[in-house]
């Protein structure tokens, strides 16, 4: 190239699934030339199924009206962010001014890297779980941050080692991603760890931001915002994207101090100019559905969650029954998850995800996604057991 790529790009990688499903659509091709049928995808967390009607209809709606289609507020109609509180009013118990504590994102993955270059300068450190979602490590070191690992274990219960966290050295640290309900492992939030949380944080100062996306998908409902204290050290993303099968409409929203608010919004209002006022009067339908709507959702991922438990079990995987979430999350009985996940793409066509990608307490793991129906899951559960019993 006629130039060189920034110092920061040198940090990180195209994202894993990126490239993964770059080698699938390889390989779909390859397979449709020998007449086979396409690899089943049980990767990435993308839901299948649709948003409400109400949804839908406002967003068909309000395209077919004159005067919509210009740039919108970069703080998102007042409407939305007043949907949004009281949806956490709801169903966390907690209590948002939608003026100042709400900023609607794209996403909650927008919000991870808004976030790192509002506060981290070269140098500051951010504590990341492992195993985490990668973008906790890729947005750090973007921003010429440094990470600083803790550990997640099953020995643990997925949960931090607040012995060990506090034996380490927290010079400089700024930032703390935590995410509960947990991806990749499935454990879900707890009050008594929320509030060890926001004890820590206090202590040492540190802004600690919890990711909470999957409340709604086998779990209960549960906000770190809901711990006395919390409002002083603490923010919290949330989506509509696995809640309200809303994942490529890209809403999502981070809630908390008006004053950390603030300063992230000097950085994306430099860098987008607002959401489409469709997708933004569909999210707050979506936001006002009854328990009726989660009944049904967790309903059906309860369906595929049986079968993709089948699937560890044949691979002779061990898996927490207790563990929420959209994923099933197993223990290989040997060698190394991606080992594993390579044969089973290679000779059943069916992908898993192996867990070395979140981190290194993950290599002993892979991750099925509840994201295909049972029909799907059922047909990949045969695939596989052809090939463990050769």
């Amino acid at each position: 190239m006629i130039i060189e790529p920034a110092h920061r790009t040198l940090s990180v990688k195209e994202y894993y699934f990126s490239l993964k499903n770059k080698e699938i659509a390889r390989l779909n091709a390859q397979r449709a030339s020998q007449g086979l049928d396409p690899v089943i995808n049980l990767g990435i967390g993308s839901p299948d199924g649709s948003p409400s009607p109400e949804a839908v209809e406002a967003l068909c709606s309000c395209a077919q009206k004159d005067g919509m289609h210009g740039y919108q507020s970069y703080i998102g109609i007042p409407e939305l962010r007043q949907a949004m509180a009281d949806w956490y009013r709801k169903w966390y118990g907690v209590q948002l001014d939608p003026a100042s504590e709400i900023q609607p994102l794209a996403g909650s993955k927008e919000g991870i890297l808004l976030l790192s270059l509002a506060f981290l300068n070269p140098g500051d450190k951010v504590l990341v779980p492992d195993p985490g979602y990668p973008t906790y490590t890729s947005a750090t070191l973007m921003c010429e941050a440094e990470l600083v690992k803790y550990n997640l274990t099953e020995a643990g219960g997925w949960y931090p080692d607040f012995e060990e966290l506090e034996s380490m050295d927290l010079t400089g640290v700024k930032l703390m991603w935590t995410n509960y309900p947990n991806m990749p492992t499935g454990a879900p939030a707890r009050k008594d760890v929320f509030e060890k949380l926001v004890a820590f944080a206090r202590k040492h100062r540190i802004l600690l931001v919890n990711d909470n996306p999957y409340s709604f998908v086998l779990n209960e409902q549960l906000s770190i915002l809901s711990v006395p204290g919390a409002s002083e050290c603490c923010l919290e993303m949330n989506s509509l994207s696995k809640s309200h099968n809303m994942a490529g409409w890209r809403v999502g929203m981070i809630v908390g101090q008006a004053d950390v608010i603030k300063e992230l919004l000097k950085v994306k209002t430099q860098m987008d100019s607002g959401m489409f006022r469709g997708i933004q009067e569909a999210a707050v339908k979506a936001l006002q559905a009854g328990p009726e709507w989660y009944d049904a959702l967790n309903a059906e991922y309860r369906r595929r969650q049986v079968v993709a438990r089948r699937i560890m079990d044949t691979l002779g995987c061990t898996y927490d029954p207790q563990a929420g979430g959209l994923y099933v999350w197993g223990r290989i009985p040997s060698g190394t998850a991606e080992e594993w996940s390579n044969r089973i793409l290679y000779e059943a066509g069916v992908f898993l995800t192996p867990g070395f990608i979140f981190g290194k307490n993950g290599s002993n793991y892979l991750r099925i996604s509840l994201c295909a129906n049972v029909p799907t899951l059922e047909r990949a559960l045969e695939k596989v057991r052809k090939i463990i019993n050769i």
